[in-house]
This record gives C-alpha cells, structure tokens and sequence, in this order.
C-alpha cells in the first residue's frame, strides 16, 4: 500500500511533525526503530544464549561448572527482572525524561554491562555487575521504543498490525545476528569475546538512532503533563476519541487477559534459554561427521548470510530515502552491517577449515530468529490482507502452537531413558520444536505489541507498555525455575514427561482464550 492509500496515516504523521518519507509503504521512522531495537535485541539475546551453556560448562572450558539447577536459578532471575524493570522505565519516561532520552540512556547503560560481561575473566564481580547493568538498561529501553512504533501510526490505520510485525523482524534480526555470531565466538573462541562483541552492537544501535532522533518529530521528545481538561481538548483535536469510562475500562481489561495469557505462552517459549539449551548441550547429537557435517556446514552458511543480505536490503531502502537529511545515522548503521558482514564470512571461512564438525548449544537458539525473518512478511500479509481474526484467536493460535512445539519434544525424548545423564538425540526434534514456537510467537507477541498499542489511554502507554513486559517479566520466572527441575522430573518419570508437562499448560489457556472471545470482542469496542 502507498503513502497516497492511506490518508489517515498521511495526517497522523502531519500532525504529529513526522518525517513523511515512506519506506516500503511505512514510515521512515519505523526503520530507525527497527535498527535501534535490532542491535539492541543482538546484545540481549548474544549474551543470552551464552548464558546457561557458559554456566554449565566445566571449569577447563572457561566455564563456571554450575549444576542444572543453578543455572537455571540465576538464568529465572536474570531474565525475569530484565522484564520486570520496564514497568519502572515506563514510569520514568512518561513523568520525566520523555521516551527518546529514555531509549538513549538505557542503551549507554547496556553498552557499559556488556564491557563489564567482557571481564568475567579478571573477577566474578565483573560479571554480576554486568548481568545488574543489563537489567536496568534494559527497564528504560524496552518498553518506550515499543510505544514510540504505535505513536507513527494512528489507531485507526490498517498499517499498525503490520507495522509492528516488521518492527518484530528487526527484534528478530537482532537475535537472531546475536546468538548466531556472539554464541559461536563465545563457544568457540573465547567467552568474554562474546559477552563483550554484543556490547559493540549495542554502542552502534544508540548512535543511530541519536543522529535520527529529528525524523520522530513531536513523538517521544518529552513527557507531557496536562490538566484533566487539556487532556480532553487534546484528544478532541487529536485521532483519538472521547472515551466513556465504561469504554477505557472494558478496553483495559481486555488488555489484562492478553497480559496473563502471555505468561502461559512466555512460560513455555522461555525454556528455550534454559531447559531446551540443557537438552541441547548433553542430549543432542551435535557432533556431525561424512556428508551430514558438510550438508550442516552449507545450511549453516547460508542460515549465516541470508539473514545479513535481507537486513542489509532493509538498509539500503532506508539510506536511498534519508541519507541526506539523516547521514549520520545511516553512516554508523553502515559501519555496524560492515563488521557484522566481516564476522559472517569470518565465521562460515573458519567452519569449512575444520575437519569435524561440531554444532554449538547456541545455534539452536537461532532458528527462532530465522524462522521469523523468514515467516514474519508472511504473517504480516495474513492479517492485513487474507484473514485478520481478532486478537484473543490469535492469541489462542501461538498459545496451542507453541504447546505443540513440546509435543514435539516430548515425542523426540521419548527414547531417553529415565535418569539419564546423557542422549545422543536427533537434531531434528529441536529444529522442529523452534519452528512450531516461532510460528505461535508470530500470531501472539508483535500482536500483543499492537493490541496494548491500540486498547491503551494515550497518557497510559508507557506504563501499559511496562506491565506488559512485567507479565513477561513472571513468566521469564517461572520459566527458569520451572526448568530448574528438568533433572528432578527426568529421574522420576522422564525426559519426555518434562516436556509434555510444559506442553499442556499453554494449550489449556489456549481453550479458555477461545470460550472467552465473544465477551472480549464486545469489551474491545470496535477495536480489532
């Protein structure tokens, strides 16, 4: 669709003194969030997928040599708060700083957590101070660029759903960027180049988008503050309508009901940097040999550079639209997609000079990732122009979707048996599992994103936004404490049984999701 074809949001961005330059039919501005939260996802999610394996690993290999159950303890923490801080940084950005300076701040203390991660080698406390920085970073950046993409558009454009699956892309992108190169270095070179190249990343994402801060226009520049009657004028000058308090609190609840059907899904989702990375480590066959490991070599190298040449497409459009107005910003996210293409061929040159070919924990993290950017156009098309259920079916859908996903696992368990220490499992039932996951996390998280979006008072986006990460911030939790007993189920029952209990949960509030749609859809008020 065309800027031309959508006068609403031709509007919106007039009055809201946004750059109106379109990039494949959507805000410019979008792609420099897009970037931003790419880079900023590749930090999160490299040093994420090294995590766990680094603190399971023996102490000769450069790890902590921690039990399953701890590091599955320390991972419920870490990942639990790092969602529950954006309820705090909502806050802050909606009564003091205003969203942009928010995002900047959060990034520069992201950028020093992962230098410090980068001295784990000098002193433990190094990397606990780290882990502290990136929970508090990431509390003032998550939530305010994720209202900043709903602001682009007004409720009332068919273009937000889709807008806010091509943000997911550039998530997605970064993790996938991230635990692809930062998960291989740590492995395979050396753990604090790992921790400490995310760091990198993250330093280029701030400055691109500092330089491009102008394109925004009014949004995110400052917090607003205003009487209860300028707020009314406000919103009678604005898109948005008069609301009836019936209306702002049917619209509320409904966004409650997403929030804990997300911890169902998060729950389960979540297990993939704890228990699915325990199953991968020391129940996967992840050593290949003969033609089965230059066939992974290939698929490897190709799951390497696609991804690259996609995003690096993305770019070239953004740059052909506001390089002159914004270079800078296009100057440093080009320096960044040199390097990243550095590393790329670095790593898939390396691969191939190896005689035997051994598949790292990490790499099985990034099939999510790669699934959505290749997936993530597809859904998008779905629901703007095929079939656009509403968002409690869609929410259903990714809820038994990634229920399946430990179907699956369960089913490829299966022959482990009771108490074992140690498989040789095929890598198939993972790459399976990631692609059901994946597929469910398309039809719940970036429409998640878009429902607080559009359900949500406009003085109330942030601190929506916020407790919208703070459910995930419980499931994270759970998730990690939940893993924290893969060893205890597996000596009692099984393998097979740990996943198929995982399984169920999220399928059962699937169920209930459904029963309840008719009295959300009403409670939404016109909203879809």
């Amino acid at each position: 669709m065309s800027q031309e074809q959508d006068p609403a949001l031709i509007a919106h961005l007039a009055k809201k003194g946004i750059d109106d330059k379109m990039v494949m039919g959507h805000p410019a501005g979008l792609f420099i969030l897009f970037f931003t939260e790419m880079w900023e996802r590749f930090s999160y999610y490299g040093m994420r997928a090294l995590l766990t394996v680094f603190l399971i690993t023996e102490i000769a290999a450069g790890g902590w040599e921690w039990d399953n159950a701890d590091a599955m303890q320390l991972y419920a923490w870490y990942t639990g708060l790092v969602y529950l801080t954006p309820l705090l940084g909502g806050i802050i950005a909606d009564k003091f700083t205003g969203f942009r300076k928010a995002i900047l701040l959060g990034a520069l203390v992201m950028t020093l957590g992962h230098l410090s991660m980068a001295f784990e080698g000098i002193h433990p406390y190094f990397f606990y101070a780290g882990l502290v920085l990136m929970i508090l970073g990431n509390g003032l950046f998550k939530p305010n660029i994720s209202s900043m993409v709903g602001n682009l558009y007004p409720d009332s454009s068919s273009k937000k759903d889709a807008g806010y699956t091509i943000f997911y892309m550039g998530i997605n992108a970064g993790a996938f960027l991230g635990m692809l190169l930062c998960g291989y270095i740590g492995e395979k070179v050396g753990w604090h180049y790992g921790f400490g190249l995310a760091g990198v990343f993250m330093l280029f994402g701030m400055l691109q988008f500092y330089f491009g801060t102008k394109i925004f226009g009014d949004i995110g520049a400052k917090p607003e503050k205003h009487t209860k009657e300028e707020l009314k004028k406000i919103a009678e000058e604005s898109d948005e309508e008069v609301l009836a308090p019936n209306v702002v609190r049917d619209r509320l609840v409904v966004v409650g009901v997403l929030m804990v059907a997300s911890i169902f899904f998060f729950f389960a989702f979540e297990q993939a940097g704890g228990s699915m990375t325990v199953f991968a480590k020391d129940y996967t066959q992840r050593i290949l040999e003969g033609s089965t490991g230059t066939i992974f070599k290939w698929v490897d190298a190709i799951l390497t550079i696609f991804p690259i040449i996609i995003v690096t497409w993305v770019l070239y459009g953004l740059g052909k639209k506001i390089y002159k107005a914004y270079p800078l910003t296009i100057i440093f996210t080009a320096i960044s997609f040199v390097l990243i293409w550095i590393l790329g061929i670095w790593k898939v040159y390396r691969e191939f000079s190896l005689e035997q070919t051994e598949v790292t924990v990490s790499w099985f993290q990034i099939l999510n990732s790669f699934f959505i950017i290749t997936l993530a156009s597809s859904f998008s098309k779905l629901w703007e122009k095929v079939w656009n259920p509403s968002g409690p079916v869609k929410f259903a859908m990714g809820l038994a979707l990634v229920g399946v996903g430990f179907v699956v696992l369960s089913l490829g368990a299966n022959s482990i048996p009771q108490g074992a220490t140690s498989a040789s499992v095929s890598m198939i039932w993972l790459i399976l599992a990631y692609f059901f996951h994946t597929t469910g996390e398309l039809c719940l998280s970036p429409v998640g994103l878009s429902y607080v979006s559009k359900l949500s008072p406009k003085r109330l986006a942030g601190l929506l936004f916020g407790l919208w990460f703070t459910a995930s911030a419980i499931a994270n939790f759970i998730a990690g404490m939940t893993g924290s007993y893969i060893d205890e189920i597996s000596e009692t029952y099984s393998m097979s049984t740990f996943f198929l209990i995982i399984a169920a949960i999220p399928m059962g509030a699937a169920v209930i999701l459904l029963l309840l749609n008719p009295k959300l859809k009403k409670m939404m008020h016109g909203i879809n």
